[in-house]
Parts: C-alpha cells; sequence; structure tokens
C-alpha cells in the first residue's frame, strides 16, 4: 500500500514538458518515485481550411534521481471540407536522463529518447524514432532552454499528432514570478517534418501557474513565421504531479 504525497509537486509549473505550453522542454526529469498526468487540449488552423483538434494524455514516471520514463497516447479530429476524421494517432513512448545537474560553468544538459508507434487511423504508416539534447541555463529567475532533435525511420506519412520530426530545434526564455507561481515563457522554434517538407518557423508564447500544490494550468499560442505550417494553434492543458512512498519507513529507499 501506497500513500500519495504532494511535497514533489510544490513547484511544479517550472518543470517545462514538451508542448506544454511551449515546444521547448527543460533539462530536468520528473522527481524520483513521481508521477506526473498531464490531460491537455491543442488546436490548430492551417490554409485552406483544415483544423486539427487533439488532446494527448500524458503520464511520466521519475524511474531514478536523473531519469523517467513516460508513455503518451495522442487522439485527434481533422476537419476538413470533405468532412471529419478523428481516431487514435499513434503511441509513443520517451525516457529522459539528465547527465549533469546545473552548476557554476556548466548548464542543465539531458538526452531525450521517442519512440513513435502507428497505431490508430492517424498514427502514420511506419515506427519513427528520435533523439533530443537539451540544455538549461539560469540567471536568477530567468531561464534559457535549447532544444535539439533528430529524427529516424520513413517519413512518407507521420501522425497527425506531435510528429517525430526529421530534425526540429528551439529556443526558449523563461521568468518565474514566485509570489504568484507563474511562469511565462516565450519560444522561436524550427522544424523540417519529413525529407520532401519545407522548414517550418514558429513563434510562440505560454505562461504556468500553480493552481494547488499538485494541479498546473498552463495555456499557450503559436503562429508561424514562415511560409508553411499551421497558420495559428493554441493549447491548454492541466498537469497533476504526485509522489508515492511505502507505508513503512525506509521501505522506498
Amino acid at each position: 500500500m501506497f500513500l500519495a504525497t504532494p511535497a514533489v509537486a510544490q513547484i511544479d509549473y517550472r518543470n517545462l514538458d514538451d508542448d506544454r505550453p511551449v515546444a521547448t522542454e527543460d533539462a530536468y526529469p520528473v522527481e524520483r518515485y513521481a508521477f506526473e498526468l498531464i490531460a491537455p487540449y491543442g488546436f490548430e488552423a492551417e490554409t485552406g481550411g483544415t483544423e486539427l483538434h487533439s488532446t494527448v494524455p500524458e503520464i511520466a514516471y521519475g524511474l531514478a534521481r536523473n531519469a523517467q520514463l513516460g508513455v503518451k497516447l495522442p487522439l485527434a479530429a481533422v476537419d476538413q471540407e470533405t468532412g471529419t476524421r478523428w481516431g487514435v494517432a499513434g503511441i509513443g513512448v520517451f525516457g529522459l536522463y539528465n547527465f549533469n545537474t546545473e552548476s557554476r560553468n556548466l548548464p542543465a544538459i539531458s538526452l531525450r529518447a521517442d519512440a513513435g508507434f502507428p497505431v490508430g487511423s492517424l498514427a502514420g504508416e511506419d515506427t519513427r524514432f528520435a533523439l533530443k539534447a537539451i540544455a538549461t541555463r539560469s540567471w536568477g529567475r530567468t531561464r534559457v532552454h535549447v532544444n535539439a532533435a533528430r529524427g529516424f525511420g520513413p517519413d512518407d506519412e507521420l501522425s497527425a499528432v506531435e510528429p517525430l520530426a526529421r530534425w526540429s530545434a528551439g529556443l526558449a526564455v523563461d521568468r518565474t514570478f514566485f509570489r504568484s507561481s507563474f511562469l511565462l515563457i516565450g519560444e522561436l522554434a524550427t522544424a523540417q517534418l519529413s525529407e520532401a517538407a519545407a522548414t517550418e518557423v514558429t513563434a510562440a508564447i505560454g505562461g504556468r501557474w500553480q493552481w494547488t500544490p499538485t494541479l498546473v494550468l498552463d495555456a499557450g499560442i503559436t503562429r508561424r513565421l514562415s511560409d508553411t505550417g499551421p497558420d495559428f494553434g493554441l493549447t491548454v492543458g492541466i498537469s497533476h504531479a504526485f509522489g508515492l512512498r511505502a507505508l513503512f519507513p525506509g521501505a522506498a529507499r
């Protein structure tokens, strides 16, 4: 038997997950033995009238002091002039390991690995993989994050939601407001979804607010700066972080 312990979530609003609320994430995993549940909603509008509605429920677990594992289940509805298609957009699994906690001379550095499997009518045709390098550097309440990722596998048809791009990169800056438990973040990102696709460039802004000790609300908006990509994007979500400890002292050590 276990008891929930909320202490791990007191400042969860500072932990940037991928796409929550912008694509760039920070270099820190979920705390050891902690869980994080995410329930988001996303909307994208493209040229020509196509609209994408999605939700990507996610659970992550702090497997070790510097490592986490997680699973995603993307669901989507694609509205077009010919009608609406909806369904599962794949199953994703991921892991992140933090090699270095931020120090005086070095930023926090992590490596993330993702795998996306073609399960569902909107999941694409092939299994894809990606590796992402992540760095975070702090100056007081301000932090800078750099992400660079490379995708592997066939890219003839990708998932409708959060596809693992051929390559992507992001630069983000956030500012923490401790008294209001709020974080504001701005981002510039670029990606090439497939070998034949044009490069997309986007700008985004978002925020994360610690609603309760274990619940965080987030919201973000995205606008394309290039000729390709969704014209506009919106995301809102809620995350719940909690820890588990054994009833008997020392059992979870």
